[in-house]
């Protein structure tokens, strides 16, 4: 059925005069574009091009849809309708040529990848060049003839210019948007940044006697535009550069909250989330050095707190480290739950945060800090993904669960849900055990802090998070690491007990083992109970 079937949006911009730039991209690549992208089943990808002909609009962005008729449902036409403040004032200023366009034929070199496959560093450059001829009104035959030399004979010979890698015949406008304007054929031809346009492949290309009578008998116009690509959308926002450049006062927040921008050269940040392949919310912060090549350092968190246990550290990281790029998340479970409920592992927390990478578009971490459960994550993520991270440091946990544990576990699940104070006196209770009792006498804000972070956490979240810690093992698994790591411990944890159990474990890690580092005056969680000494213990490794 007409309209059934693939396509693209098509979009040029160009932005007026007295629209900044910084404000242009960064509501582009921060609002606009992720939108798009959490509708996986309506765009598969999203592209961002400069021109490279000096022509204006400077700017193209291009969505492959995965049907066209998904662009007439109200999942699409509503995010139009219901534009931001922001969005309105900003495209408001911006000349907009928008566009449908029906795939109908495609050619790819052995060498093409999906662009959104690539990583930002293998993207970047790509040329595209987009052909767009309108045809002779009233000749029949004229679009099929048209199609079918792009086809046969033009695609073919363009396929031997060096650095090819893709070209794409469109027809304008598409079938969604019924018959009376113009037909017009638009061709997108992608090259390697290194490439032999213009070469004498090319120009044989421009020169046959069939391409000679196409355009005599049924082209009437031609227009050709040659861009680079420079930016790929992902459905996390991630562009912290041109946000460092903008004022406090373009600060954003969305209607529910979920998503938020700080601006400015030292406070950049985005708070914002991305969905589980079970369709879990994972709320996340992005901030520290806005460079979108910076290293970047992720910290996976305790469970029953969030990702703010690490404020302490971070800005102290901020300060000693502004090279570096820093990512937080809340655990599954801070919140919500999978529905119907499903119990975590370690996999699927590990899972989660190559997920968070992926939607990112990161692709290697620096180093991974995760603590007690997020230090179990840790290693986990390390051993499942050695790809994705160079180093880490894993805290105050064990490699392997016991039957104690588990028990403990089932206890404090029903305290949580017990009628006699619930999880706030889950909360006293966890804290007073976690915390060195330095901490408890002498930081009594830092007590109070975490204890009202762990009365926030969801009792149904603790309830099935806290499984993750259950019946596992990965004492012969970390034997065949092969990622730089570092254990540490706060002197008091456990009263001292898991001190002794990392030591034990410490020399299982790859084929030499790894370090252990004790933080003095600290118990469970050293980064927030003392986070100068536990930066020390970490600082030349990170």
């Amino acid at each position: 059925m007409a309209g059934n079937g693939p396509g693209m949006l098509y979009v040029t911009m160009q932005p007026r005069e007295g629209l900044s730039l910084d404000q242009f991209h960064e509501w582009y690549n921060n609002e606009h574009g992720p939108t798009r992208l959490r509708l996986p089943h309506i765009f598969t990808n999203g592209l961002r091009y400069r021109a490279t002909d000096g022509q204006q609009p400077h700017f193209l962005a291009v969505y492959d849809v995965t049907s066209m008729s998904h662009l007439e449902t109200p999942t699409y036409t509503e995010l139009r309708a219901n534009r931001s403040t922001r969005e309105a004032a900003t495209i408001g200023q911006v000349d907009v040529d928008r566009r449908f366009l029906d795939l109908v034929a495609a050619q790819e070199s052995p060498l093409f990848a999906p662009i959104e496959k690539l990583t930002d560093a293998e993207a970047e450059g790509i040329v595209l060049v987009s052909v767009k001829v309108s045809l002779k009104p009233g000749v029949e035959g004229a679009e099929e003839a048209v199609t079918k030399w792009y086809r046969e004979e033009h695609i073919p010979m363009l396929a031997k210019i060096p650095g090819w890698l893709r070209s794409r015949v469109f027809r304008a406008p598409s079938a969604i948007e019924g018959a009376g304007s113009p037909v017009e054929i638009v061709t997108l031809h992608e090259y390697a940044k290194v490439n032999g346009l213009d070469g004498p492949e090319h120009k044989a290309a421009m020169n046959t006697p069939w391409r000679d009578d196409i355009f005599a008998k049924y082209i009437a116009q031609k227009s050709r535009r040659t861009y680079e690509l420079f930016y790929v959308f992902s459905p996390a926002p991630r562009d912290l550069e041109h946000l460092s450049r903008l004022p406090q006062t373009a600060a954003f927040r969305t209607a529910d909250g979920k998503i938020a921008t700080t601006p400015g050269q030292k406070d950049a940040a985005i708070d914002a989330y991305v969905t589980t392949a079970d369709v879990l919310t994972i709320p996340y912060r992005l901030e520290g050095n806005p460079s979108p090549t910076a290293p970047t350092v992720a910290f996976s968190n305790s469970l029953l707190t969030s990702l703010h246990m690490w404020d302490p550290l971070v800005a102290i990281i901020k300060t000693e480290r502004p090279d570096l790029r820093i990512l937080r998340y809340d655990t599954r479970g801070r919140y919500d739950v999978p529905s119907p409920p499903v119990p975590a592992n370690l996999d699927m927390l590990s899972d989660d945060l190559a997920t968070l990478l992926t939607a990112l578009r990161i692709p290697k971490l620096h180093a991974m800090v995760g603590v007690s459960m997020g230090g179990a994550t840790t290693l986990k993520f390390a051993l499942k993904y050695p790809e994705l991270v160079e180093k880490f440091v894993a805290c105050d946990f064990n490699v392997a669960s016991s039957d104690a544990n588990t028990a403990a576990w089932k206890e404090r699940i029903a305290v949580a849900q017990g009628p006699d104070g619930g999880i706030r006196k889950l909360a006293g209770l966890t804290v007073e055990r976690w915390f060195h009792p330095h901490t408890m006498t002498e930081k009594k804000d830092v007590a109070e802090w975490m204890t009202e972070m762990v009365a926030a956490n969801s009792v149904q979240g603790f309830r099935y998070s806290c499984q993750a810690l259950w019946n596992y093992n990965m004492r012969e698994e970390m034997k065949n690491s092969t990622v730089r790591g570092l254990f540490v411990v706060g002197e008091g944890d456990g009263k001292g007990a898991l001190v002794k159990a990392m030591d034990g474990f410490k020399g299982l890690l790859g084929q030499n083992g790894c370090e252990l580092k004790i933080v003095p005056l600290a118990g469970h969680l050293p980064m927030s109970e003392a986070p100068r000494e536990f930066w020390e213990a970490i600082a030349s490794f990170i």
